[in-house]
């Protein structure tokens, strides 16, 4: 909308806000003025273009879900005992949730979540304004150090910035990266569950922002999340602050060392499970975009060859379909994460040719022409062969449906960060899948960075349809996130972004990024080892990817 108005009839944004209310479907939460992304406050606006954004959008999903983090801080504060509460922690996503722990003399019971969740909804009910101060970063540092609140200070010391924002509920105050929603009237949607050590706060999705989704537990995913933590905490390396610290004290070179040979040796386990299950032929691989599929593949590979296989990789879109035979989304475009742009019925008779000792002309897919091409490329498998095949619905036993159940191995490969920006403030596992593949897609596609962006959310789609529905049907998971590749992919994806211009539509996003790369000091991928899966994004590996 455009708010137009002659002297002395301004009115603020909060205001326009709630005249505006009553034409949306879901609940206006922030704005644009003048193209630029605000809090809902008490400034005038006369002839500025205004445009608000509501719980169902992505921006306005996370402002939810960070104002209710902060509304559940300040209800565990003040619903515990008098100094039973040492710290909570706002771990990793799980269900749609947030993973958080309680650290102190206190137990994390469902009756204790129950009375933090009362509190909270009184809260909401008050409609208690969400306050922010800007202070100077000293100041901030001064105020965290009162607090006991060390990530913090350790975060702001190497911050350029002059000023930090310093948001206060009901007395509680507590700093968060990015904009919050300017009253807790507004954060009606939520619930508290007891889980594993902790409890998980579960918050609605912006295709829903009206419900609390089912909270279904991801054993297999939690388990390797939980296992990244302690790596984590083991290398002093858990939140942003930590790692500005290694790379001041100058002993990142062990650091990265250490951390790969952390993540060959979960590759040489997953090796020795795969020995365990007797008539393994095939290896799924399957994970989200930018996960470091390929390179995993390789040095799986290799293993795989040190144990005495012969592995042979597959590429599951050698089987697409021909292009006039590609499904259609609801635009008309083709569909190519569709599984049914796969020919599935080919891929099975090869599969079923192969696992039966017969030779079989393998196919080549030519993106340019469309078509499956025969180039002479045969393969018989043997004894001691198998097949690392790579796609993203390896996990779908749709995909390969007519294989016997005992000669697949599926492995789940996602880059699920570690690193937290400090103990409120997550580092999202997508944020890091993103910058790996704009780095990526600009050094080996020439795909520009606002074409990268403007394409993530159909991605994201993609994803949920296709692969996050069937990740706990792995045998395994690797994780291939590494806790300093932020510092490293830094310089690399910082020009990119800062090409993007103010009236596109991809410049809120691209700022965001920007400002959270902020917070990291860099650190020259150099010393990476040539087989790091860090490589496939900023090249110089050893790998053909």
């Amino acid at each position: 909308m455009n708010r137009k108005a002659g002297r002395g009839m301004a009115k603020t944004l909060f205001e326009l806000a709630l005249e505006a209310q009553a034409g949306y479907k879901h609940a206006i939460i922030l704005a644009k003025v003048n193209n630029k992304l605000v809090e809902l406050s008490d400034k005038e606006i006369t002839d500025e273009k205004v445009e608000f954004i509501t719980t169902d959008t992505a921006i306005g999903n996370e402002t939810y879900k960070r104002s209710v983090v902060l509304l559940m801080l300040n209800a565990i504060y003040k619903t515990a005992p008098m100094d039973s509460v040492n710290k909570v922690t706002v771990e990793y996503s799980i269900s749609k949730g947030l993973y958080c722990e309680i650290k102190g003399n206190i137990e994390c019971s469902q009756s204790f979540l129950d009375k933090v969740k009362e509190k909270m909804l009184s809260d909401v009910m008050e409609d208690i304004p969400i306050i922010k101060k800007t202070v100077k970063t000293g100041k901030a540092i001064e105020l965290f150090e009162k607090y006991g609140m060390e990530d913090k200070t350790k975060l702001f010391k190497c911050r350029m910035g002059s000023y930090v924002n310093v948001y206060s509920l009901d007395g509680f105050k507590d700093y968060f990266y990015g904009y919050m929603a300017r009253a807790t009237g507004i954060l009606k949607t939520f619930d508290l569950f007891a889980y594993d050590e902790g409890f998980v706060l579960q918050l609605p999705v912006k295709e829903n922002p009206e419900m609390v989704p089912e909270f279904k537990p991801q054993e297999k995913l939690f388990s390797v999340l939980k296992e990244s933590s302690k790596w984590a905490d083991m290398l002093q390396i858990s939140t942003v602050g930590d790692l500005n610290e290694h790379i001041i004290n100058g002993d990142m070179e062990s650091l990265v060392l250490v951390q790969e040979a952390l993540q060959e040796q979960k590759i040489v386990e997953i090796v020795n499970e795969i020995k365990k299950k007797k008539g393994v032929k095939f290896i799924m691989i399957a994970g989200p975009s930018s996960s470091g599929k390929t390179t995993f593949s390789h040095r799986l590979s290799i293993q795989l060859m040190a144990s005495g296989y012969k592995p042979h990789p597959i590429g599951v879109d050698d089987y697409f379909v021909e292009r006039e035979q590609t499904p259609k989304d609801a635009q008309g475009k083709f569909n190519f994460e569709d599984i049914h742009a796969i020919d599935i019925e080919l891929f099975n008779r090869h599969m079923q040719e192969l696992l039966e000792g017969r030779e079989v002309q393998m196919p080549t897919f030519n993106f340019k022409t469309g078509c499956k091409e025969y180039r002479g490329n045969t393969l018989k498998l043997g004894k001691d062969d198998v097949l690392v095949i790579e796609g993203i619905h390896c996990l779908n036993d749709e995909l390969s449906y007519s294989l016997p159940v005992e000669s697949k191995f599926k492995i789940y490969i996602s880059a699920l960060t570690q690193l937290n920006v400090d103990e409120h403030n997550r580092v999202a596992t997508t944020d890091g899948r993103l910058i790996r593949r704009l780095v990526r897609d600009y050094r080996t596609r020439g795909s520009s960075a606002k074409n990268t962006l403007s394409m993530w959310e159909s991605v994201r789609r993609g994803e949920e349809k296709n692969i996050f529905p069937f990740q706990e049907d792995a045998d395994v998971m690797f994780n291939s996130a590494m806790p300093y590749e932020l510092a490293v992919l830094k310089p690399y994806v910082q020009p990119i972004l800062f090409s993007i211009g103010k009236d596109e539509p991809e410049y809120q996003e691209a700022k965001r990024l920007l400002k959270f790369l902020d917070y990291f000091l860099t650190y020259s991928s150099d010393l990476l080892p040539m087989d790091s899966i860090l490589r496939e994004f900023v090249g110089g590996g050893c790998f053909r990817v």
